[in-house]
């Protein structure tokens, strides 16, 4: 099982980096806010404060690193793309008042229910990420920050962290309706990119 462990953080860490390069490339970030804040929050949590032991924690302080730079990519291309009239300052807020508040949710949840190996929060923002890209590409008009392969590695890497918690938790009957919610949402926002990338004319398998 623990190739499993190592084959999501692998799968995981390819999902960030062509994140990163597709952002560097559109100019725009490819992660939702909220998906975003939930991410480098747990990220940090389970890496310099409740920290997991072994192999793991060097793939999620290697994940919080990747997650810095979508972060900074954020904060530098999404005010273009923020709706008119709406602030700098009002953007810069929500994205603080996010963090915050996600920080504190994973946290205080990890502690209120014993959690510490932190699947339960994992999964859970796993499947909130995946309703959000499906959000970003239905809002977009564009495939900006998006990409095939950033949907397939995430997929996989999901179905790899599904796999070892069906076998260290085969009684969480929510962590098994959190995979099978994650893989339906990732298999639509996956025909969706298609969809989108037919109507634009781009063969999706050539943009990486």
């Amino acid at each position: 099982m623990q190739w499993f462990g190592i084959a999501s953080g692998i799968f995981w860490s390819i999902t960030y980096l062509l994140l990163i390069k597709r952002g560097y490339q559109d100019k725009a970030c490819g992660m939702p806010m909220a998906a975003l804040a939930l991410n480098i929050s747990w990220e940090f949590i389970f890496s310099f404060v409740h920290p997991h032991g072994g192999f793991q924690l060097v793939i999620n302080i290697a994940w919080f690193v990747l997650d810095s730079i979508l972060v900074v990519q954020y904060l530098r291309y999404e005010p273009a793309r923020r709706p008119a009239g709406e602030s700098a300052a009002f953007f810069h807020g929500a994205f603080l008042s996010m963090l915050v508040v996600s920080f504190l949710t994973v946290l205080l949840f990890t502690r209120e229910f014993e959690n510490y190996g932190g699947y339960y929060t994992a999964f859970g923002q796993n499947l909130l990420m995946s309703i959000l890209f499906i959000r970003l590409i239905l809002g977009r008009k564009d495939l900006a920050g998006q990409s095939l392969y950033i949907g397939a590695a995430k997929m996989l890497g999901t179905f790899c962290a599904s796999v070892m918690a069906f076998a260290y938790a085969p009684q969480s009957h929510l962590t098994v309706f959190f995979a099978w919610a994650i893989l339906f949402f990732d298999l639509a926002y996956i025909g969706l990119l298609i969809r989108q990338s037919r109507r634009l004319g781009i063969n999706p398998l050539s943009r990486w």
